[in-house]
């Protein structure tokens, strides 16, 4: 940290401060509150979860169809930071309102938690395109990496609080009820985001931009239409998209599904929430080593590691049997997951031409939102096909495949601008 200059801190210091909402808020905590809240109000446990699955599918929708157009006008001169900052307000506003709101409106809960999955989608696409404004092509792969690690340190840390005082209510050992102990980890998520973002607020600006124009709106249409019909021209980057979307769907699926793949083999929730634990601890120093790798053997070829690994785990979970096998399978997780999504975002921004950086990172978030559809989908039906769920997470072996098939296609290139392999969008 102390050879990163003021800008590569602050921007990392982000992937620290926000990671506390996806391990608290979408993962590990609120969910299992939401639940206990409309039980409470008299909800059938189908019909919450069927609301649940219903408010992230239509808060990653929402942001997923506005990401590349957001992401076009914030190429803008100065509409990258207030796009940001006005997300992040958004997502932290509203995560601190899950704190206030009364646990049996579960409603209110609800449309609150939805407002803050847009909050956090939404800044991530900036905040990830903000990557080529802090810091040089031939760091990216390096500052990348440590955000991820960054990532899952600081998470753990409002996550340690959080569940003790979850746990001290449940035992009586502090004077509080579940719900509020649920509401104060809610209140310190937000608090953990909100400060640790004040770095990335005061240091980082936009430095790569196009000048602007008398319609800025109007006029990212059309260069978002442009794009598109020319998206030919850009075949490295199309390629890698394409690739992208099925490695990280198997990727994500593995994660989002590993709880409930874990209570299949009967593993209580107790062990389940320190296995994750111990997963984010894992992970941090190995996505820190893959960004160091790829300095030295090149990009491409630690994603392609970072595929096979997940072969081999795809494979290993086929027969998996015991506790000591899912731990097992838990540390090969940590030893990539980190690691590839690092990588990626790294790739993928010393690809993009860097004045249309927010652009085409919209349209990664695409691919990254819309890649959380097929794996799950896959997963459900061969276990439903074959009466067991080992098969079901084995056939995510075929996402892999396919993703380090399409990835060996991409072309060795350096950034790309209309001066080299592409012809410019404007013309």
């Amino acid at each position: 940290m102390r050879r990163m200059s003021k800008q590569e801190k602050s921007w990392v210091f982000y992937d620290w401060a926000n990671s506390a909402y996806s391990l608290l808020i979408t993962t590990a905590v609120f969910p299992l509150y939401f639940k206990a809240a409309a039980s409470e109000a008299g909800l059938a446990g189908s019909a919450s979860t069927a609301y649940w699955g219903y408010a992230n599918s239509f808060a990653t929708l929402l942001i997923s169809i506005c990401a590349p157009v957001l992401g076009s006008i914030a190429d803008f001169k100065g509409f990258k930071k207030r796009f940001f900052t006005f997300f992040f307000a958004l997502g932290i506003i509203f995560t601190f309102m899950l704190a206030i709101v009364p646990s049996n409106q579960w409603l209110f809960l609800l449309i609150c938690y939805i407002l803050t999955v847009i909050g956090f989608g939404g800044t991530n696409i900036f905040y990830d395109a903000f990557l080529v404004d802090v810091t040089s092509e031939d760091r990216m792969n390096k500052i990348s990496s440590i955000g991820f690690s960054m990532g899952y340190i600081g998470s753990t840390i409002p996550f340690i609080l959080g569940i003790t005082l979850i746990i001290f209510a449940q035992q009586n050992i502090f004077p509080l009820s579940v719900t509020v102990a649920s509401q104060i980890a809610f209140a310190i998520t937000a608090l953990w985001w909100g400060l640790f973002t004040i770095p990335m607020l005061k240091n980082v600006n936009q430095v790569y931009y196009k000048a602007r124009v008398s319609n800025p709106v109007s006029n990212s249409f059309k260069q978002l239409f442009r794009t598109i019909k020319k998206i030919k021209l850009y075949r490295p980057l199309f390629l890698f998209l394409l690739a992208y979307f099925f490695y990280i769907d198997g990727v994500h699926t593995i994660i989002t599904m590993s709880t409930a793949y874990g209570s299949d083999l009967g593993i209580d929730s107790t062990n389940l929430l320190i296995i994750l634990f111990v997963t984010q601890l894992v992970a941090a120093p190995f996505a820190y080593l893959y960004g160091r790798l790829a300095d030295k053997y090149k990009g491409k070829n630690m994603l392609l590691v970072g595929i096979f690994i997940y072969i081999i785990i795809c494979t290993y979970a086929y027969f998996l049997k015991t506790t000591l096998d899912f731990w097992i399978l838990a540390m090969l997780v940590a030893s990539s997951q980190g690691g590839i999504q690092a990588l990626s975002r790294s790739y993928f921004a010393k690809l993009v031409p860097k004045e249309n950086a927010n652009e085409f990172f919209g349209f990664y978030s695409i691919f990254y939102k819309f890649a959380a559809i097929l794996g799950p989908f896959l997963v459900g039906l061969t276990a439903q096909m074959t009466g067991n769920t080992n098969s079901g997470v084995f056939s995510l072996i075929v996402l892999f495949i396919i993703g380090a098939i399409i990835l060996i296609k991409v072309p060795e290139t350096n950034h790309l601008s209309p001066s080299n392999s592409y012809t410019s969008l404007d013309q």
